[in-house]
């Protein structure tokens, strides 16, 4: 009468042990039907005996079968349909009835199967009142049959199995729930994995190829003037293509590092290829690599935005140990509310890892674009 459910993470192999196993707790508390057995198994009349062991491994069969069925939809997080589990029981019921003129009295012992699957397939309520009426029935019966004695071993086995199935309910149901839980986390798992890897090929390719269409539109425009710096900025397209494609396979493979000074140093050359004055500072202060990173990241964010939306003519950037901010003359971001867009959503995660506030907003003066990123210090209060 014990359910056993398998790991979700087991080998196909280890779920057929498991599977046979179900099956042998299943079939092993059929000894208890040896009482009707052995009762028809002794009947003078043939057909009496004949019917009588039918009737008792019919119930066996049907009863493992039963719970064989209950047991793997509960394993798959299926509902038991109410109405086919009291057919079920019915059936189970009408078997055992069926076999009285072979096993007489001791047909009552499959009374004990009937309760435990009624715990096992029914709700609460309609359990437990099938549970009373089994419970009932010995008693009651040999008062009204002739010959029958009241078989009080058999009210108690009836209450002690119901009482072990509604345990092995409860844990069967645990396990159901634990092991959708464990199935959610890792569909989260690959789900938040999946987004990171979207927001780092996003903030990648934008800054890279927004640089790579101003330049490529700046030599279109060079061909005829100056072709030796159209030549120029065709090199350095193809450069910053074959650079975007290993950012790419780097972060394929795992996380790609970002540094502060490497974007201060990619943002001073794509801010001249689009023509904006760029005030950069010209030490970097020694920061934690996190912090390193993330700045690097608000360095990229805030030139992307620049070069590709704002028309700016002029872009600064500040840094201190607490905080970074770029700063442009521009219109912004056209058409976006602030804070809207894929990086800024993207970078805005990345500051909530270190509890940094990212602050979206017009500059000083109603006129250009501001990006700050602050982290707190170690009191827990904003600086810069």
């Amino acid at each position: 009468m014990v359910g056993v459910t398998s790991p979700p993470d087991r080998v196909r192999p280890v779920n057929r042990h498991w599977r046979f196993t179900g099956w042998l707790l299943a079939a092993v508390w059929l000894f208890f039907l040896n009482i009707p057995f052995v009762t028809a198994l002794h009947q003078p009349e043939l057909w009496r005996r004949v019917l009588g062991l039918a009737s008792v491994i019919a119930f066996g069969v049907a009863y493992v079968l039963i719970f064989e069925w209950a047991r793997a939809r509960r394993q798959r997080h299926l509902p038991i349909p109410v109405g086919r589990a009291r057919a079920l029981l019915a059936l189970l019921l009408a078997i055992g009835l069926v076999g009285i003129p072979g096993t007489g009295g001791d047909w009552l012992t499959t009374l004990v199967f009937v309760a435990a699957a009624a715990v096992f397939l029914l709700p609460p309520v309609e359990s437990l009142v099938v549970v009373a009426l089994a419970a009932a029935t010995p008693p009651v019966t040999s008062r009204l049959v002739p010959g029958w004695e009241a078989e009080s071993t058999v009210v108690f086995a009836v209450l002690l199995a119901s009482f072990a199935m509604f345990g092995v309910s409860r844990l069967a149901q645990r396990n159901a729930e634990l092991q959708a839980a464990q199935q959610e986390i890792r569909r989260l798992a690959v789900a938040e994995e999946r987004a990171r890897t979207a927001r780092d090929l996003h903030d990648i390719l934008g800054h890279s190829l927004t640089v790579v269409a101003v330049k490529a539109e700046l030599a279109g425009r060079l061909l005829e003037l100056d072709p030796a710096r159209a030549a120029t900025e065709i090199a350095d397209v193809e450069r910053l293509a074959r650079e975007a494609l290993a950012d790419v396979r780097g972060t394929v493979g795992a996380y790609r590092g970002v540094d502060l000074a490497s974007e201060l140093a990619g943002a001073r050359s794509a801010l001249a290829a689009a023509g904006i004055v760029a005030e950069l500072p010209e030490t970097v202060p020694e920061l934690p690599t996190d912090r390193d990173e993330l700045f690097g990241w608000t360095v990229r964010e805030g030139v992307t935005n620049a070069v590709r939306h704002s028309g700016a003519r002029r872009c600064v950037i500040r840094v201190d140990p607490a905080a970074v901010e770029v700063r442009d003359d521009g219109r912004g971001p056209a058409g976006e509310s602030a804070g809207a867009g894929h990086g800024l959503v993207g970078l805005r995660e990345r500051a909530a890892r270190l509890d940094a506030t990212v602050t979206v907003a017009r500059a000083p003066g109603g006129r250009g674009f501001l990006l700050r990123v602050t982290v707190p210090d170690t009191n827990g209060r904003d600086r810069g």
